[in-house]
């Protein structure tokens, strides 16, 4: 297996260093950019597998660098900011990050959440996990190629966040059954659930307004109250 590279982008030399004191250590090639102009120049000439991104950063904030990243790339993403209010964490997760880690923070711990999403990524990834599955998944108007991970609504391009784009997959993938949060969660972020109910919530939210189901009748994600959610496709 080639070696991985984890992009660490944080204006703190010092903590930008504690992480890469301890990514080196698990066997990962790491690197580092002071600001968000200089992450984003890190993809031009180098192969990144992961990025660690602060959110509050010069040139160009995290959530626009990642914004930027998610036009071109497919590759996990951590926030590691001191922003730490629960809606900021909800936030994070909405404009496109895979987890978010508020500072000031265990290094260990962030090791281990690299390791948790490095190792998910691998297994969806058609490209390091096997033969890719090609199957195409349509339904009134919306076509999903999970292999290129795009969705089309009546020929459409629909642009979602990568947890935007797994939840509509596990969802389109067994119509009619209906999913808990928990399960949504559990399957989606491979983490236990906890209190996990309320960002399952905004990201089906925001996923229904970007497939047009406020002005749709029909509803492709309907909820089942006191249940969970089914495609209804």
């Amino acid at each position: 297996m080639k070696s991985i590279t984890i992009l660490i982008a944080d204006d703190e030399a010092e903590i930008a260093d504690l992480i890469e004191l301890h990514l080196v250590k698990e066997g990962y090639r790491c690197l580092k950019a002071a600001d968000g102009q200089a992450a984003l120049d890190m993809f031009q000439t180098q192969s990144v597998d992961l990025a660690i991104l602060d959110i509050m950063m010069p040139k160009i904030d995290g959530y626009e660098v990642t914004r930027l990243i998610r036009e071109q790339y497919h590759l996990p993403i951590i926030f590691l900011s001191a922003k730490a209010s629960d809606m900021d964490k909800i936030t994070g997760l909405v404009r496109g990050a895979d987890d978010y880690m508020v500072k000031p923070f265990n290094p260990m711990e962030l090791v281990a959440r690299v390791n948790a999403q490095l190792r998910r990524f691998i297994q969806l990834n058609p490209s390091m996990a096997g033969p890719a599955d090609t199957s195409v998944l349509e339904a009134g108007g919306l076509v999903i190629h999970p292999e290129q991970r795009t969705v089309f609504l009546y020929g459409n391009p629909i642009e979602l966040t990568p947890k935007e784009f797994d939840i509509l997959v596990l969802l389109a993938s067994h119509p009619k059954k209906v999913f808990s949060p928990e399960h949504l969660f559990q399957s989606v972020w491979g983490e236990a659930y906890y209190e996990g109910g309320n960002t399952v919530m905004v990201h089906i939210r925001t996923l229904r307004k970007k497939l047009g189901e406020d002005q749709r009748k029909n509803k492709l994600i309907k909820t089942v109250w006191g249940v969970g959610y089914t495609y209804n496709g």
